[in-house]
């Protein structure tokens, strides 16, 4: 509902954006007046989709989501849904063959003059009458229904709104159509003559295009029109101006390209304020307002518990009728003429959620807001990559979705292996689809994890990429190629590769192996060095089960692997402690990298020279302590050091003469972070002792310099595994003997050695676990197994 001009002439029905009491009214205003020419507030370049609206396959809520042509990032969306005023009006037009219109200044015009638009901003922010979003505002803009709300004695605009709109005449009869916008007409003219354009300024603009295209219409139809738009701009298009002053106005406006098509919306993106959002806060709420024929209170208590039934919490039909009567006497308590939201959310929450608000934040985003995805039937015009990318969605059965899922994929599978090029290439357009997740438990590069979320700005984003091609595969490899030629760190183009391999662009590679091979021969920083070679490692081992040639790959991976050899022992002195902090990452990363390149590349002895650069930097007293103690512990893993070796070097690291900061620096590296280094203390008194009597031995005065890196390190370990150190220091050596000289012994509850015959039992269920084949599980096939679990180990 809302304002309309009480004199004779085209009938102006104001209305609010996503309205239900606005559309009812007028679905009852058009029945009442058939008029031979609706207007709408919209841009006029979407006259010719709007035919569409009429499709069986076209499904609030939608957008019409305007682009231009040279610059697709500026864009703009104008969403409606089911119960917004403006696509009741275009239904009925369409229902009965009469002709519809917008009259809105064009989009050529409203994204050129956005300076510097957010992409897709949205042209509906919810406030009543404002239909363009753009422009700065000289002053700050007000809320007419705030500034009524406040006048009517309302502290809340919307429950404002509810009482007079919302909760009047449900069923929309209507005696006179225009009686029913009048009032609120009245009260904007009485709005506008106080504040103006509101701190609107471009509303001049947009109110002068608006009046030309209704004097062009009465000249057309008469004055047996309907004009449907914001109450706001009524009184302005009743205004009496000339049509010289109104094209004055419109003279010498900034012009762009543009292209109009309707997209999908969500209830979710209607939720919002900012960015693509309308700017109410309940759209399903809204929804079920204007669906429900009849009883809507208690047909909104009855979908609440249907919800909460399925989260398997016990709500009967005693709680439904209880909480329709709670909402009722909240209402008359507050002096409103029916329950509103905010009555029904307190009977929620006191009768079905039991006074939690837990449950009720379910309700909240699921039914008062709601995961809504509208449709769009495919003869609507798009780009022909858009095109691409629908066609390829329905082949692999990938139905876009508002809601957040999980996709697990077994490249082994064509069907799987395709959805997995599909996603890295849209990553790698920056269509931000799918974002890759943590996977449940495989460690094989033949499974991966996705998180895929459809949201609508993917649209302006698939516009955007179509600059690069016409199909996701050209456009993908176009891109691929530029970003290659264009990079300027040794990361980025080894980081390229992987992502080339990961969305199959054979056509690419070349372009990205030779930038790779420029970058890397010119490139003689250990450290770039360092961060590159994961990222082929990984390359490497995807190339494997996607059946691609890596061999040059594997000679860029060898010749960096040997590079890093020999300059990393001098790079790792004279480093400050943020320095080596970073460093030791990079030694991380460059081991589990040789693990996964040995005897994948061209270069014989790589692991074993690797093992050289280990041994030089855990002896060195001029490496730093935490990338000493950390090679030590890496070789000590590998099985390159012997258990007497590294509490020889743990004890020269924690004699009385280094400096207490060192000592607990190497403690850092060889126990700290996620390799298990809880563990090697809980298996080991050995070197539990000598961490022991090290600690007992600082100095008060240097203990507190000492105790944050001790707590890091620490805390890093799971809670059983430090109980677990504090019984063994609680308890002291087993031996009896001074801290530091325990020999041979084992902690309470651990064998001395491994048990065959209990590990031959955990095989069965780690192949389970581990995803291999029947085949293999009847011939026990332990090198599967070793080589399914080898990245494992790889990470020290």
């Amino acid at each position: 509902m809302t304002g309309a001009a009480p004199a004779a002439g085209p009938l102006l029905l104001g209305i609010r954006h996503h309205g239900p009491g606005s559309a009812r009214a007028v679905r009852a205003a058009l029945d009442a007046s058939g008029p031979r020419a609706v207007l709408i507030e919209g841009p006029p370049e979407g006259d010719a989709l709007l035919p569409l609206a009429a499709d069986e396959r076209m499904r609030p809520p939608v957008a019409l989501l305007a682009h231009a042509v040279d610059d697709p990032g500026r864009a703009a969306f104008w969403p409606l849904a089911e119960f917004s005023p403006e696509w009741v009006a275009i239904r009925w037009a369409l229902r009965h063959d009469v002709p519809v219109r917008f009259i809105d200044l064009p989009a050529a015009h409203s994204l050129a003059m956005t300076d510097s638009p957010a992409p897709g901003a949205d042209h509906d922010r919810g406030r009543v009458g404002d239909g363009d979003a753009s422009g700065a505002a000289a002053t700050p803009p007000i809320d007419p229904i705030g500034v009524l709300a406040e006048a009517a004695g309302y502290d809340d605009p919307e429950r404002w709104w509810e009482d007079v709109v919302e909760h009047r005449a449900p069923d929309g009869r209507l005696v006179d159509p225009r009686d029913p916008f009048a009032a609120l007409g009245e009260a904007m003219t009485a709005l506008r003559e106080v504040y103006g354009d509101g701190g609107h300024p471009r509303d001049t603009v947009r109110e002068a295009c608006m009046r030309i295209q209704l004097r062009a219409a009465r000249k057309e139809f008469g004055d047996d029109v309907v004009v449907v738009c914001g109450a706001w701009h009524v009184p302005a298009l009743g205004a009496r101006t000339t049509v010289t002053a109104d094209r004055a106005l419109l003279k010498g406006l900034p012009k762009v390209k543009t292209e109009l098509t309707w997209v999908p919306w969500t209830h979710r993106r209607l939720a919002r304020h900012s960015g693509y959002g309308a700017g109410i806060d309940s759209p399903g709420w809204y929804g079920h307002l204007f669906g429900a024929p009849d009883r809507p209170i208690e047909r909104w208590m009855t979908k609440v518990a249907g919800l909460l039934r399925d989260e398997d919490r016990f709500v009967s039909s005693a709680h439904v009728i209880e909480a329709v009567r709670l909402a009722g006497t909240l209402a008359a308590l507050r002096g409103r003429p029916l329950a509103g939201l905010s009555e029904t959310t307190d009977a929620i929450r006191a009768v079905m959620c039991e006074g939690s608000d837990v449950p009720l934040a379910l309700v909240q985003d699921r039914l008062i807001v709601g995961e809504t995805l509208g449709e769009v039937p495919d003869t609507a015009p798009a780009v022909p990559l858009q095109r691409d990318l629908a066609r390829l969605q329905r082949t692999l059965r990938l139905k876009p979705e508002a809601l957040e899922r999980e996709l697990e994929l077994d490249l082994r599978k064509d069907t799987d292996a395709s959805r997995s090029r599909l996603l890295h290439r849209l990553r790698l357009l920056a269509v931000g689809w799918g974002e890759p997740a943590a996977g449940r438990g495989s460690t094989g590069t033949f499974r991966e994890s996705w998180r895929l979320r459809w949201e609508p700005e993917l649209y302006v984003q698939v516009a955007e990429a179509g600059i690069w091609g016409t199909t996701v595969l050209t456009a993908a490899t176009a891109k691929a190629e530029s970003e290659a030629v264009s990079a300027t760190a040794l990361a980025e183009v080894t980081a390229l590769a992987e992502r080339c391999l990961l969305a199959e662009l054979p056509d690419a590679l070349p372009v990205v192996m030779r930038a790779l091979a420029d970058r890397a021969a010119l490139d003689a920083d250990v450290g770039h060095l360092a961060d590159a070679l994961p990222a082929l490692a990984r390359t490497l081992r995807y190339g494997d089960v996607r059946s691609t040639d890596t061999a040059a790959l594997g000679e860029v991976a060898a010749g960096l692997a040997e590079r890093i050899c020999v300059g990393l022992p001098p790079a790792c002195t004279g480093l400050d402690a943020d320095g080596a902090a970073e460093l030791r990452r990079k030694v991380d990363g460059v081991h589990t990298a040789i693990g996964l390149l040995a005897g994948a590349v061209p270069a014989d002895g790589l692991r074993e020279r690797w093992t050289v650069v280990l041994h030089k930097l855990a002896a060195r007293d001029t490496v730093a302590g935490v990338i000493r103690g950390r090679a030590a512990r890496l070789l000590l893993d590998e099985g390159r050091l012997e258990e007497d070796d590294a509490a020889r070097l743990m004890g020269l690291a924690l004699s009385p003469g280094t400096p207490p900061a060192d000592a607990a620096a190497w403690i850092e590296g060889f126990v700290g972070g996620a390799g298990g280094g809880g563990m090697l203390l809980v298996h080991d008194e050995r070197l539990l002792g000598l961490v022991d009597a090290w600690l007992a031995g600082v100095p008060a005065d240097t203990f507190t310099d000492v105790l944050p890196l001790l707590r890091r390190t620490f805390s890093a370990y799971e809670p059983g595994v430090r109980r677990t150190l504090g019984e063994l220091v609680r308890r002291g050596p087993a031996t009896g003997g001074p801290a530091g000289t325990v020999t041979g012994t084992t902690a309470p509850g651990f064998g001395p050695a491994l048990d065959e015959e209990r590990a031959e039992a955990v095989v069965p269920v780690l192949r389970l676990l581990l995803g291999l084949d029947a085949e293999d599980a009847e011939r026990g096939d332990a090198d599967a197994v070793d080589n399914a679990i080898e990245p494992l180990g790889a990470t020290g």
